[in-house]
């Protein structure tokens, strides 16, 4: 008989790979119940439709909620890799909406009269089990589609956990239409356990709490400190691509695992992104690793106004900033136009390096 969750955590925590929490194993019979009824149901099932019902074997699901490094992730990693089924997927929630909306503009060009009904139905062949990391809603094309695609992957027998900064009732909060986005919301507390991990711990930060965040200059001893400090708080495995839609355009970061996204300078700020980028990716992230900011000068002016309205955003968002430079801050931008109003800018990559910083930053 294979490991439960409690047993796997019990295990890893033996081994110093974990440091146990009550919180968390709270929640472990939770996900267990979620496992043992995955793995006991047969395999294949009809298709119901968009609204048929649900069936008997399909367990209730889980949204698991709470304030940043608490350890959702690391419970769902934990979770998804357990399951003994192959017809699992586990995604972050802003890169599968990129994919449901794709899906949507391909299926219109066919002249369908419900678009989403075979977007919904081509992940319904797939899957039993979807597992998104860090469900938010910003934006108002998903949100208006939400409701109808979970109604139709429930009603279709796919089991769904996730995890969430937010507490369901918060999602696209102040949101324009938001009264048409309440259905969706009540559909998530009938359908699925909501559960909140109240652990006081903040495991992230308190893996960055003492520990250098801002390395200069930019040399291989630095890319080697920022790699380690990737590895440990993405959990390892890489990260992959996270597509953000603003407006209509898509921004991408090369790498996001755990709410943790990894980026070079050229990849944000040598490209024509502007405060609304900006904004989504410090909404997306709660920490950034930020390699290579070269020195800041006439030569290179947008590219500096562009990395100056990044910091901005992050700093205004509380997000945690690792990253690695050409020189100190105050020495990244000594000359040509721009290096005046640069002083503010070097003062706040100064503070978030501060751990009065990483204390407000947790907060957030």
């Amino acid at each position: 008989m294979s490991e439960g969750l409690s047993e796997i955590y019990t295990r890893l925590a033996g081994e110093g790979r974990l440091d146990p929490d009550p919180a968390q194993i709270a929640v472990l019979p939770e996900l267990q119940r979620i496992r043992a009824a995955l793995e006991t149901a047969p395999a294949k099932r009809g298709l119901k439709g968009l609204f048929g019902k649900v069936p008997q074997t399909v367990p209730k699901g889980l949204y698991l909620w709470g304030g940043v490094g608490r350890g959702k992730s690391m419970l769902m990693d934990l979770f998804y890799a357990s399951v003994d089924i192959e017809a699992k997927r586990r995604v972050h929630f802003h890169a599968f909406m990129q994919e449901i909306q794709t899906g949507l503009h391909e299926a219109r060009k066919t002249g369908v009269d419900d678009a989403l009904k075979p977007v919904a139905d081509e992940v319904i062949r797939d899957v039993r089990l979807l597992c998104f990391d860090e469900m938010q809603i910003t934006d108002i094309t998903d949100a208006m589609i939400v409701g109808r695609l979970f109604e139709a992957l429930l009603g279709a027998g796919v089991a769904i956990v996730t995890t969430s900064n937010r507490v369901p009732d918060d999602l696209y909060k102040d949101g324009l239409n938001r009264q048409l986005f309440l259905p969706f919301i009540a559909l998530l507390k009938e359908r699925m356990v909501v559960w909140e991990l109240t652990s006081p711990t903040d495991y992230r930060q308190e893996r960055l709490t003492g520990a250098p965040v801002y390395f200069s200059p930019a040399d291989a001893s630095a890319r080697d400190a920022v790699s380690e400090i990737w590895t440990d708080l993405s959990g390892g495995g890489g990260g992959a691509p996270l597509a953000l839609t603003i407006k209509g355009r898509t921004v991408e970061l090369p790498a996001f695992r755990n709410g943790v996204g990894r980026a070079t300078f050229w990849d944000l700020c040598a490209k024509p992104l502007g405060p609304a980028d900006y904004l989504a990716i410090a909404e997306a992230v709660r920490v950034l690793v930020l390699e290579d900011v070269p020195l800041l000068s006439s030569e290179n002016y947008n590219e500096a106004k562009r990395f100056v309205t990044l910091i901005d955003a992050l700093y205004e968002a509380r997000v945690r900033l690792i990253m690695t430079a050409a020189d100190i801050p105050e020495r990244l931008y000594l000359e040509g136009s721009g290096s005046f109003e640069f002083e503010r800018t070097a003062s706040r990559l100064r503070e978030m390096q501060s751990a009065d910083w990483a204390a407000l930053s947790a907060r957030g």
